[in-house]
């Protein structure tokens, strides 16, 4: 089935404790897009750049499987730009500059053969761009996943209440979760989340893994310990790619699935961060894929003897 994914497409300027990335192709919909094509074979991605960027990285994308007819290149202006610059313990940053140059005024324009598509990934843009998406879906998708963070809860708390009530899945940081729900408990967050539309809940814990909230019922996922983190730059989005790209290869959205569907975009995002920008992404195998699986099942698979 179709994965629809909408988000940046950009670049990055990367330093972390072992090294700096200039000019490093970005962007939630490219990390999003690259992982989500593991699994499935119909990407549609919409998003916006400016004509600097280069036609060899939408060349690979496309040859992914990534239809880029909803991409918009607006000549003679700039893609969108971001820096920052990771503290030794790889999960805080600061952000040294931000240039929204297209995404500046973007508004998405769905191709017609994207307006039934049957999953739907709203990468971390403002809540009214986000919506903007959802209204012109021709039918109401069987699955939408919504992406966000702290500074639109700081900013668009109204529009980003109003998407909420009108998507099946959130994905946010931990952090994230207790800021929208005003709880400091996760499960007491999940509940009240939960009330405002999503049914389900992922709350990503970077290197602690990932929870999986569906009313009471609660899956744990554990990241894999990894011997070095070169670069944890869109990991999240690497995440949601993951895992929205299997349940769109399988059509199961099932809790149960999903359960499976936290452990492939885990394991998509452990990849990721083994390299600066998406270099180890594009050029997985899926004789790798299958393998780091198998690590993650091996990590959590133990015998119990209750009495």
């Amino acid at each position: 089935m179709s994965l629809l994914t909408v988000g940046t497409v950009a670049f990055d300027d990367i330093q972390t404790p072992f090294g700096e990335a200039r000019n490093a192709i970005g962007g939630a919909a490219t990390y999003i897009s690259l992982s989500a094509s593991y699994f499935c074979k119909d990407i549609r991605l919409v998003s916006v750049v400016g004509d600097d960027f280069p036609e060899s990285e939408l060349s690979h994308l496309s040859s992914r499987g990534v239809d880029l007819a909803g991409l918009q290149v607006k000549e003679g202006e700039k893609s969108f730009f971001w820096a920052g610059r990771y503290h030794g313990n790889m999960n805080d940053r600061d952000t040294l500059d931000t240039q929204l140059n297209v995404l500046a005024d973007f508004d998405p324009v769905l191709p017609d053969h994207f307006r039934q598509s049957p999953f739907v990934m709203l990468g971390n843009l403002t809540p009214a761009v986000q919506m903007r998406v959802l209204d012109q879906m021709e039918e109401r998708p069987r699955l939408v996943t919504l992406d966000t963070m702290n500074f639109w809860m700081n900013t668009a708390m109204d529009s980003l209440r109003e998407v909420l009530r009108r998507v099946d899945v959130l994905t946010i940081n931990d952090e994230e979760a207790r800021q929208l729900s005003g709880e400091h408990s996760l499960v007491k967050a999940a509940k009240i989340i939960h009330q405002m539309g999503p049914r389900y809940l992922v709350i990503k814990k970077g290197e602690h893994g990932a929870l999986l909230f569906e009313g009471d019922s609660l899956f744990f996922a554990p990241a894999l310990p990894l011997s070095e983190v070169v670069d944890p730059t869109g990991a999240g989005d690497t995440f949601a790619g993951g895992f929205m790209g299997y349940l769109a290869q399988t059509g199961d959205v099932s809790f149960e699935n999903m359960k499976r569907a936290v452990i492939y975009g885990s394991a998509m995002a452990s990849f990721c961060v083994e390299k600066f920008s998406i270099e180890r992404l594009k050029h997985l195998t899926h004789t790798e894929i299958r393998e780091r699986i198998g690590q993650f099942v091996r990590l959590v698979d133990f015998d119990a003897q209750l009495d």
